[in-house]
């Protein structure tokens, strides 16, 4: 099954182009503060843990986990828990050279979907090695060390691929779609075939063949601009191209050389939340049978923010970066030509957590009423949508009347222990540490008998399923 190359296709009226900005409120969170009975079970790295692959696996887990069809009931594993046996019925392996930012189960187990900075492969099923698939095998017959090279540029690739010899033009056999592209000599299997990574404009790509050993393609990008993890989707010598395309830059560009030209832009004059990932990040889906990928997106620079469950009858939505916004998508399997649905935006939100250094956690509302961003130790802030105002209010600059206000909301959590989990509901936001849980309550507090105080300290501990019931009476 050839993979598809697909795009995320925007809303246009859910974008705010007037947005201005958030407005800090200092109306109260209530806080309730709730000692736990026992502490988390936490995985902590060891000492030959130290990459930030491994920070991203298990410094940055979220232990809090959320009742999907009971949105106030939240559950963790504590040091008191018995060890649970489960049993395999199927097995899939993936491997990739990353974490994944996001991997998420359709129901029934029909497909499965990554997101991550470099691409994800099906090694093995119920413990079975796969085996190649037709589209890998590009060597020719009794020719098994012919190899292709591939380098790219903003605007182009160039691929390099060494011909058997004797060959002439006649015997070169080329096919190129603005999704595929093919490349063979006849009488033998093709030595590149299969779907591009993104699409091309072939009628801005051509080849040449040099001395009858050599063919080269020029392949013009249909986006100038994004970088590709690969050329060929499911390439399995991609690490061969890789590295030569490595070799090109490192024999090039990584000597130090004072006489260079400076680049037109200077980054340190560029702000945290203004610096982009490299354009390598994609989004895969794979059949739940067959693991081949079927569909594939290149993420470019949108940075990946947080993923996020809405609905329990559905897929776990992630959020997206796109210029200085943060756009929510909610995966539909069921629609294979519109699989992706932009369904709320989070007005300006990308630039601000961008520039929030300690952030460990975000997330936010079912409702989308409020974004979260949680830092590793105390503070939390919440972006809240734009909602209207009660008194008259004007822009100074332009004159006109507001009459929708964006409100940004900081709170310092009384607890000196290191973030472990971070939820959101539409009335509370949970925060784990490894002794307590913290409630941060919507709205202003009720009348209670003693003023004066934002957080309540429950005392003494309770279970955990009480507890929770309690919280949901205040």
């Amino acid at each position: 099954m050839a993979a598809s190359n697909c795009s995320l296709k925007i809303n246009r009226q859910l974008l705010d182009p007037n947005f201005e900005s958030y407005r800090l409120s200092l109306d109260p969170l209530p806080t309730y503060n709730i000692e736990l009975d026992a502490a988390v079970a936490e995985v902590t790295l060891k000492d030959n843990q130290y990459t930030l692959d491994h920070i991203r696996a298990i410094g940055m887990y979220n232990y809090l986990q959320i009742d999907p069809w009971y949105e106030d009931s939240v559950y963790f594993t504590d040091c008191m828990g018995e060890e649970n046996k489960y049993e395999v019925r199927k097995r899939r392996v993936l491997q990739g050279k990353c974490v994944p930012h996001y991997a998420a189960l359709e129901p029934q187990g029909l497909g499965l979907m990554v997101a991550s900075e470099k691409p994800f492969r099906p090694t093995h099923v119920d413990g079975e090695p796969l085996a190649q698939s037709a589209s890998v095998a590009m060597a020719p017959v009794g020719k098994t060390d012919l190899i292709y090279f591939w380098k790219q540029t903003a605007e182009d690739i160039t691929v390099t691929v060494h011909l058997p010899d004797d060959t002439t033009k006649e015997d070169i056999q080329f096919k190129l779609c603005e999704d595929s592209l093919s490349v063979g000599i006849q009488g033998y299997t093709p030595l590149i075939e299969g779907h591009l990574h993104a699409l091309v404009d072939p009628t801005a790509s051509t080849w040449i063949s040099k001395d009858s050993k050599i063919l080269e393609v020029f392949l013009q990008k249909d986006s100038v601009g994004h970088m590709w993890p690969e050329l060929v989707i499911g390439d399995g010598r991609e690490e061969s191209v890789l590295s030569q395309n490595l070799t090109d830059v490192t024999a090039e560009d990584m000597i130090d050389n004072p006489e260079k030209d400076k680049a037109s832009c200077n980054a340190q004059e560029l702000e945290d939340c203004d610096i982009f990932p490299e354009d390598g990040s994609s989004l895969m889906r794979f059949d739940g049978e067959t693991m081949e990928p079927t569909h594939v997106v290149n993420l470019g620079s949108h940075q990946f923010l947080f993923a996020v469950d809405v609905n329990p009858s559905e897929m776990p939505c992630f959020c997206l970066r796109h210029d200085v916004d943060a756009l929510l998508w909610q995966p539909r399997p069921t629609q294979p030509d519109s699989m992706w649905e932009h369904i709320a935006t989070f007005n300006a939100l990308g630039y601000v957590q961008a520039s929030k250094h300690d952030k460990k956690f975000s997330t936010c509302a079912p409702n989308f009423s409020y974004a979260a961003l949680g830092e590793c130790l105390r503070r939390v802030y919440i972006y809240r949508q734009p909602s209207p105002v009660d008194t008259l209010l004007f822009n100074r600059k332009q004159g006109r009347q507001v009459e929708q206000v964006a409100k940004q909301q900081v709170a310092s959590l009384d607890s000196s222990d290191i973030v472990l989990g971070f939820r959101a509901t539409n009335e509370r936001l949970f925060v784990l540490t490894s002794k307590n849980l913290l409630v941060l309550r919507r709205g202003f507090p009720r009348k209670q008998t003693t003023t004066g105080h934002q957080s309540q300290q429950v005392s003494p501990p309770v279970s955990h399923a009480l507890l929770f019931r309690q919280l949901l009476l205040c």
